[in-house]
């Protein structure tokens, strides 16, 4: 039977302390770990500056797994991510030096500044969950989650994300500037106060193994199942959408329901959590004429006039 309990209790511990550095940004610390219970990854469009490395330090420390950063930059080569094989004078013999993406998390930073080529090294490693170096293929330690982040104004130089590249990434998130009265607690704070490696781990690998698993057991109706469909099917009819969104997304929103309603303390997904879910599952999904800002509004108003069946379970 699903302990929703110890669903809560974990989302409860990681959003405390994580709130501990960033502060007023529970939704997004909710929506990051939704990603993480589901193995999913994040793209995080955001000015520079609003603390996106600080969080996911935050989040790393929360669960006691390794951080790694990564500055992209257009020399940037795939194995500076992956690593590579080394002569040792010593032993006379190759070996093998790992990259930073044998971390448990890692902030991929500004992604579109590198070369496709070692955009599509780290997107391997995210779908595959394993890096190959002169044909020797190793498997990536779990858990493992990338949060990549692109510069929505700053596009100079890039190499923007293609639509099958963006699809990889389970949710697209923005952080966005705090509050007044939380930016004002923030400035008037010690230094020290704001360092993520103060944190303490406040979970257990048990514990986590057993949210990453155990959501999977959340029932979703069938009437619940069809409106779900019917949003997924209504991007595809949508004319200002070269295509909708495709079954690799759909089955993202279906797991992130999944989760999200677990972590509420209930063992089935309700409508409610399909029509919160949907845009940071989907926008970011929607190919055409009307992409970023655009899709999303699109994306709202098929939620809107999608019929909301009566029967929630």
């Amino acid at each position: 039977m699903l302990d929703t309990r110890r669903f809560q209790d974990y989302k409860e511990k990681i959003v405390k302390n994580c709130s501990e550095i960033i502060v007023g940004k529970e939704n997004v610390i909710e929506l990051i770990l939704v990603s993480f219970l589901c193995s999913g990854h994040v793209l995080l469009e955001d000015v520079p500056g609003t603390g996106k490395t600080m969080l996911l330090r935050s989040f790393a420390r929360s669960i006691g797994g390794e951080f790694k950063r990564i500055q992209f930059t257009p020399d940037l080569l795939p194995s500076d991510l992956t690593g590579i094989n080394f002569y040792n004078q010593k032993s006379g013999e190759f070996q093998f030096r790992p990259g930073p993406l044998f971390s448990n998390v890692v902030l991929a930073d500004e992604i579109n500044r590198a070369t496709p080529r070692t955009q599509s090294s780290l997107l391997e490693a995210m779908e595959e969950r394993q890096i190959t170096v002169d044909g020797v293929t190793s498997r990536l330690e779990e858990p493992f989650m990338v949060m990549a982040t692109q510069n929505p104004i700053e596009s100079y130089g890039t190499f923007p994300l293609p639509d099958a590249q963006i699809d990889r990434f389970f949710m697209k998130l923005s952080m966005g500037y705090m509050s007044r009265e939380d930016e004002m607690s923030v400035l008037a704070r010690v230094v020290a106060a704001g360092n993520p490696d103060r944190l303490e781990r406040v979970v257990s690998d048990e514990d986590t193994s057993y949210v990453r698993s155990a959501w999977e057991e959340v029932k979703v109706s069938a009437d619940v199942l069809n409106y779900l469909m019917d949003i997924i099917e209504g991007t595809r009819k949508e004319s200002h959408f070269v295509s909708g969104v495709s079954t690799r997304g759909a089955q993202a929103l279906y797991r992130a329901c999944q989760a999200y309603a677990a972590m509420q303390g209930r063992d089935y997904v309700i409508p409610e959590d399909i029509k919160y879910l949907a845009p940071y599952v989907l926008a970011h999904r929607l190919a055409g004429s009307s992409s970023g800002s655009g899709a999303m509004d699109f994306l709202s108003k098929i939620i809107e006039k999608t019929e909301v069946p009566l029967e929630a379970v």
